[in-house]
């Protein structure tokens, strides 16, 4: 009876009960029973009678699922960083510790389903003790009943949460099983990819092989002429002198063929030399039976003047002198309109053709030929193509005359060439603005002014025309060229007066 109130402290048994009926009713109780653990859970109560469980200290550390969780937000966090193989490996092993879990769930609704079974028969054998007991004992077997069946409201919510857990789990191991079955598919898929390009670079690399072996047999096969044979004797016995370490043969053939470079080099010199002296005394020769020659760079962005060569020559004052460009095969020549004076600056329009003066004096024509065509001036075509990027050019200019007449103001201006139109203009102040048409015209100067290679003629419309002078003789000829590209880009041939473009 001590043993029996020593095993069971939540009540007291009267001393009248048979030991017999307790020990049968302890012996139904735990017959079919099997406990989780080898200990009965402490509890205790709360307010308003409330079964509260006393925490007990857990040294296993987190629990299967919570490692789960964080092992999967990892890897939801690295997948950028980890390659498709070790996606699928990480993915399988959470499976399997889902599996794991899962397993732990059931294991657990099994218990939880034992202890419905004990505290069910713990309260039938409760509930036929309080009818023998009396008093005291009775209160107190009916105060074990009511705990009993607190306990029992307790595991009842232990068993919704048990089932919303393995709900919880199904739904992450299905999510880690599709996960594990994609990784699976990009693994094979990276797999197919790469066998791929392994097969191509192998084919690549055999027909490789095939070109070089139909190269060697090309090469074994063909005939080497006697010159091919001795240099390649010479290039052995470099490498063989080489690699016995007695370079001075080697550099005896460097020094050979660095001399030669420099014979090679006067010569080419002196023979350059030579055909200056012979085109010079030739044109000594022609000017002592000609009576006018041409003096100046024969380039753009110079002036090309006319010069007696004789005493016996007629006056250029008293003479009748027109400009013509010619073909390089001079089959074709074409009038130059306006250009009548002794000095000529060549223009854009001149690159690559051939220069010629007629002067007419007595009734006699004496005609003066450049001696090539004319060059363009050095870096011009880099800065108009520079240029044409820009939505506009602009230029400062001075005006030399209007409609033919000098201009006393020499106030700089600003002489803009748009992808549309031409305006100048001073500050706020438009002198001109006008679009590209048939009747505008735009050339270098063809007469004798101050600065003939700095100036160009303008005429934005008929009846009138501006004489413009530029701050060099490049920017003169990049705006002429500027000017006729976007022209000609609006469906307009922008020259001077009577040319053929």
């Amino acid at each position: 009876m001590d043993e029996w109130r020593t095993d069971l402290k939540m009540t007291k048994i009267s001393p009248e009960i048979d030991e017999t009926v307790l020990t049968e009713s302890i012996l139904a109780v735990s017959a079919d029973v099997s406990f989780a653990s080898d200990h009965f859970p402490k509890y205790k109560l709360g307010p308003d009678n409330q079964i509260l469980e006393e925490p007990r200290g857990d040294n296993n550390g987190p629990s299967l699922k919570e490692v789960v969780e964080r092992e999967t937000t990892q890897l939801s966090e690295q997948h950028k960083r980890l390659s498709v193989r070790d996606l699928a490996s990480k993915f399988d092993k959470n499976l399997a510790a889902a599996a794991k879990l899962a397993d732990e769930a059931k294991l657990r609704e099994v218990a939880s389903l034992e202890g419905h079974v004990l505290l069910k028969k713990l309260r039938d054998a409760l509930e036929s003790l309080r009818g023998r007991m009396a008093g005291r004992d009775k209160e107190d077997v009916e105060k074990a009943i009511s705990m009993v069946e607190a306990l029992a409201v307790k595991l009842t919510q232990k068993e919704g949460e048990l089932i919303q857990e393995k709900f919880e789990v199904k739904k992450l191991a299905n999510f880690l099983k599709q996960a594990s079955e994609d990784a699976k598919k990009l693994v094979n898929q990276e797999k197919s990819f790469a066998c791929a390009e392994i097969e191509s670079a192998r084919a690549v690399v055999q027909r490789f092989g095939e070109a070089l072996d139909e190269q060697e047999r090309n090469t074994e096969n063909s005939q080497k002429t006697q010159e091919i044979e001795e240099l390649i004797e010479e290039v052995q016995e470099a490498r063989r002198i080489k690699l016995m370490h007695q370079p001075s043969k080697v550099m005896d053939l460097e020094h050979e063929l660095r001399a030669l470079r420099n014979q090679i080099r006067e010569k080419s010199i002196f023979s350059i030399k030579l055909q200056k002296e012979l085109a010079i005394n030739k044109k000594a020769e022609e000017n002592k039976s000609r009576l006018y020659a041409l003096h100046g760079s024969e380039t753009l962005g110079s002036c090309l003047r006319l010069q007696p060569c004789s005493d016996n020559a007629p006056l250029l004052s008293k003479s009748s002198i027109q400009w013509f460009r010619a073909s390089p095969d001079g089959n074709q020549r074409e009038i130059i309109s306006g250009a009548n004076k002794t000095i000529y600056a060549p223009e854009p329009l001149d690159v690559g053709r051939i220069l010629q003066a007629d002067i007419l004096s007595n009734g006699q024509t004496v005609s003066v030929t450049t001696a090539a065509p004319i060059d363009s001036a050095a870096g011009l075509g880099g800065y108009v193509e520079t240029l044409l990027r820009k939505s506009s050019s602009e230029f400062n200019v001075i005006i030399s005359q209007i409609n033919g007449q000098d201009h006393p103001s020499h106030s700089t201006h600003a002489f803009n060439v748009g992808k549309m139109r031409i305006k100048l203009c001073r500050g706020w102040i438009t002198k001109s603005r006008e679009i590209y048409s048939t009747s505008m015209l735009l050339c270098g100067v063809r007469g004798d002014g101050n600065a003939p290679a700095k100036s160009l003629f303008w005429q934005p419309r008929k009846g009138l025309s501006y004489v413009l002078t530029f701050e060099s003789e490049r920017e003169r000829n990049a705006a002429i060229m500027v000017a006729r590209k976007h022209a000609f880009d609006c469906g307009v041939m922008l020259g001077g007066p009577d040319d053929q473009m």
